[in-house]
Order: structure tokens, then C-alpha cells, then sequence
């Protein structure tokens, strides 16, 4: 049964802003099948469509940097509440939390995190020390800042202090941009080259953590509820490749990731190592302020002691998506998952309403 609520669905309009997002040279001009944009564009109209069984009315709208256009458009809508799926503006990842701030300016609900949550775990040096400042353990890391000039030379200014293997990431970016099977380096020569590929290919600050070389678990947070564990299978990927999520094996459909690694969900893990998982997950949740659904990834040393890697606060949660199968897992068809995450925004606007009133 429908009710009479109005749902806005925002989305970032498709933006390229690098030569490349894969994290590795371009080889040769073969253009690749890049999911992270049509794909998702092809899921807005399947998200439309689920939410118009439950409201009575759906609307779409494309976020950009005409702020103007994006207020006229959410006042004269003026929804019950906004189905964020908001990563970027114009590309820029920086900017993914402006928009959950620009809703909450205009006085409307949105799904999923607030701009401070969003902020702090787009960074992810921010996002370690939160974790630290609450005694959950994250792979020990180093960042390196961006000095705006080519062959920048500060890896090699600073004592490293880690351990080999480690993995260079960009620190501000999130759907793998800038991960390849080069990310993980294994000596200071390798360090060196990959540095220098992303600091000139992306322009950004770097950040290199120790590698945790075991299996890589996601605890999906709907609600209050933690679905059924998920493990990325790395078990097909060639013995010179390391397990790792990269760009491909997110969104390239033709590269050697994507066909091997598979999520497996439920994941096999025994009682008191689940219980475990389960307890650093929700802890990381709540430390970096997460509401409605999150992803928490963590991976598992050779000891089963489980790390924090990432908290995701807007994760995929397309229909395809590891989320997705999760809530499946745990018996919540697809359509049932989006209307349990509108009406989480729905309920906190009635909240809202009821507090002001008294």
C-alpha cells in the first residue's frame, strides 16, 4: 500500500576529473565498460521505479555545482524526505558532504549520514586517528602531503616507520580510485614508483598503511540491525596479483579483479571470531557517528585479529551491490531494503516535527 509521502532521489551528475581512476597507466586505447558511472545511472530508474510501489510520488534529480537550479528544484518539490545517493559534485569527492549540508540548510531529511560523518570518513587519516581515540585497531599508516610540484620527493624526506608489505591510497578518495594490483608495494623502490604515479596522476595526498595480508571481511549496518557478514573470495585472482579490492575488481567488467573477486555471503566464520567482527564493526560505527547503513571493511591477519581498513557511510547499495545481497542474506528483498532506509529518514523527520512541537 502506497503512502502519501514524496521522495526526491539525488544523485551526482557523471563527472570525469583523471586521465585515470584505476590507479595504474592506461593500456594502450581500449576503452574499458566503467560501472561507477553507467551503471549506476542505469539503477536510478530500477530505484525509482521499487520506490513508486511504496510513495506516491518519486522524482530524480542530478546534483552539480548550479546550487541555484538544486534549491529551486528540492523547494518547489519539497520532499518528505531525499534519497541520497550523492558521492561527488563534478567529480570532486571533497564535495559529498556539501550536499547532505546543503539539505539539512534547507530544512529537509535525507537518507544516510550527516555531513560531519561524511567528512570525517571521506579522510582517511581522520578517519584512523577517530578510530585510534577509540582504541579500535586500524592497520598502523603514514600520510604524505601533496606539495604541488612534480617528482615531489617528500616519501623519501620522511622515515617511513612501517612495515613491507604496504598499500598507498589516495586519502581522499573512496570507490577504490587510485587501487591496483601496484598499490600494495613490497620495498622501497616499488614505494617510490607507485608514489609517484598517484602524486602525478591525481595530484593528492597519499596515504600508505601497513598491508594486512589475510581475508578481507564487509559488515553491512542497516538500522540498528548488522546483516550477515560478507568475504571477498580472492581465491581465483593469479598468485602475483594481491587480495585486494581494487578499481577494477569494483567496476571494470572485463579485468581479471572483477571476474575474481567474488563476495561470498554469509562469510564461514566461527562463533566467537563472528562475535568479534561484529563487536569492531559497530564500534567503528558508532565512533565515527554513522546512522541508518553503513559498510564497515575489515580484514583479518594471519592470527584471525581483526583491522579496520574503511568506514563507508554511503556505500553502493545498487541492486547488484555486496549491501544489497547482504540484506537479501538476511531475508530483505531489495525493494524492502530502500523503503526501510526512506523511512528511517521519513521517522527522524516525524521525530524532528513531534520534538519541536513540545
Amino acid at each position: 500500500m502506497k503512502t502519501n509521502k514524496k521522495i526526491l532521489i539525488c544523485y551526482n551528475s557523471p563527472a570525469s576529473i583523471f586521465p585515470v581512476y584505476n590507479g595504474k597507466p592506461s593500456e594502450g586505447n581500449l576503452p574499458l565498460n566503467d560501472l561507477s558511472e553507467t551503471g549506476f545511472l542505469q539503477n536510478i530508474s530500477k530505484i525509482k521505479k521499487y520506490l513508486q510501489k511504496y510513495f506516491s510520488t518519486v522524482e530524480t534529480l542530478s546534483v552539480d555545482n548550479n546550487v541555484k537550479r538544486i534549491v529551486n528544484k528540492i523547494n518547489k518539490f519539497s520532499p518528505d524526505a531525499i534519497f541520497n545517493f550523492v558521492e561527488s559534485v563534478e567529480g570532486i569527492s571533497s564535495f559529498e558532504y556539501c550536499s547532505t549540508g546543503l539539505f539539512e540548510l534547507l530544512g529537509f531529511q535525507y537518507t544516510g549520514n550527516s555531513p560531519f560523518c561524511l567528512g570525517n570518513c571521506l579522510n582517511k587519516e581522520r578517519t584512523k586517528n577517530i578510530l585510534r581515540s577509540f582504541k579500535i585497531r586500524t592497520p598502523k599508516s603514514l600520510t604524505f602531503h601533496f606539495s604541488g610540484k612534480k617528482n615531489n620527493n617528500g616519501i623519501l624526506k620522511k622515515k617511513l616507520n612501517l612495515k613491507f608489505p604496504v598499500i598507498l591510497k589516495l586519502l581522499n578518495e573512496d570507490a577504490s580510485i587510485g587501487i591496483s594490483e601496484f598499490s600494495v608495494v613490497n620495498n622501497p623502490e616499488e614505494l617510490k614508483k607507485q608514489f609517484d604515479f598517484l602524486t602525478e596522476t591525481y595530484k593528492q595526498d597519499i596515504i600508505a598503511e601497513e598491508y594486512i595480508d589475510g581475508r578481507e571481511l564487509n559488515v553491512a549496518v542497516l538500522g540498528n540491525t548488522i546483516l550477515p557478514i560478507s568475504e571477498i573470495d580472492f581465491t581465483g585472482l593469479p598468485e602475483n596479483f594481491p587480495k585486494i579490492v581494487t578499481y577494477d575488481g569494483k567496476w571494470i567488467a572485463e579485468s581479471i579483479y572483477y571476474a575474481n573477486t567474488k563476495p561470498k555471503c554469509p562469510a564461514e566464520l566461527d562463533k566467537k571470531l563472528k562475535k568479534k567482527v561484529i563487536t569492531i564493526a559497530l564500534e567503528a560505527f558508532h565512533a565515527l557517528s554513522c546512522r541508518d547503513y553503513a559498510r564497515i571493511d575489515i580484514r583479518l591477519d594471519k592470527s584471525g585479529k581483526p583491522y579496520v581498513i574503511e568506514v563507508n557511510p554511503n556505500p553502493d547499495i545498487s541492486e547488484d551491490s555486496g549491501f544489497a545481497r547482504a540484506a537479501a542474506a538476511k531475508g530483505i528483498n531489495y525493494s524492502e531494503l530502500l523503503y526501510t532506509i526512506a523511512n528511517l529518514a521519513i521517522n527522524r523527520r516525524k521525530n524532528d516535527s513531534q520534538s519541536k512541537a513540545s
